[in-house]
């Protein structure tokens, strides 16, 4: 039985590497499938010169690699905040993303909902509207580029449920679909296996990585909460072809921080569990 094929995220050298330079770091560990974030400084449009462009580009051709999938944090900005201009502004970033995927044939540009860490946040459906009609209006700008934009359940937004996800796709259109993140699923005391069947054909990405229910993490596999069995298994029962983002944060810069140790043991631990031990 083949075994789900695993990918490896940039997110440990976010601010060690420059985005290129990451992406050989990790094929060196074994891996020929990548999520690059976009932030700067790490890989970010519109500071990308032609020459930059291209040489991502011809290194992933001539090595015979491939992207999954486009992550942007948002550490700086928000799809549904109060402030038109800065909605605006976020999606203008999400455009230069989108572009940037079609350009280095990566499929999916992860969206992420904004997040809600005030004592009195916007009223809810303000918020999903304001979210709702940014997303369609991405999907109006990838239309013809061969990028799809993907949602995921995030803790500390105001959409961080399966259900949510589900919900908020069949709001926007069927251009959509979700990037499942177990390790959010199993933060939020969901059965992620139980979300991911409930998502089913919606699913076109997903991360991994492990937590506590204290501190907030996307750590090594094997330190908390996150069991990749089930989830593996629903995988199979929904018919995903996808890849498994091992989204490791792991801050490269940290004093005593391992991130090439971190991926390599979390690998191990998924092809125990059916996914591919290497490709």
């Amino acid at each position: 039985m083949t075994g789900l094929t695993v990918a490896a995220s940039t997110f440990p050298f976010l601010y060690s590497h420059a985005g290129l330079d990451a992406l050989k770091h990790l094929h060196g560990l074994g891996f020929r499938r990548f999520e690059m974030m976009i932030f700067p400084p790490h890989c970010w449009p519109r500071e990308l010169s032609v020459r930059e462009r291209k040489a991502y580009r011809d290194w992933l051709a001539g090595e015979g690699l491939a992207l999954t999938s486009f992550c942007y944090p948002l550490l700086d900005n928000n799809p549904n905040g109060v402030d038109r201009l800065m909605r605006h502004y976020t999606l203008d970033r999400y455009r230069e993303a989108i572009d940037l995927a079609a350009e280095w044939a990566c499929p999916y540009v992860v969206a992420i909902p904004g997040p809600v860490n005030s004592l009195i946040n916007p009223p809810h459906k303000w918020m999903l509207d304001w979210f709702v009609e940014g997303m369609t209006a991405l999907v109006a700008h990838a239309k013809g580029t061969g990028v799809q934009l993907l949602l995921e359940n995030v803790p500390f937004t105001f959409l961080p449920s399966a259900q949510d996800m589900k919900d908020t796709a069949g709001l926007i259109g069927p251009e959509v679909g979700v990037n499942f993140d177990i390790c959010n699923s199993a933060y939020i005391r969901e059965d992620p296996a139980a979300a991911i069947r409930l998502l089913g054909p919606l699913v076109k990405n997903v991360h991994i990585s492990d937590s506590g229910y204290g501190e907030f993490k996307h750590a090594r596999l094997g330190t908390g909460i996150v069991q990749p069995g089930p989830a593996a298994a629903a995988l199979r029962d929904i018919g995903y072809a996808g890849a498994t983002v091992l989204e490791i944060i792991t801050d490269a810069l940290a004093p005593g921080a391992d991130p090439d140790a971190d991926i390599r043991a979390s690998r191990a631990i998924l092809a125990e569990h059916g996914w591919a031990a290497e490709g």
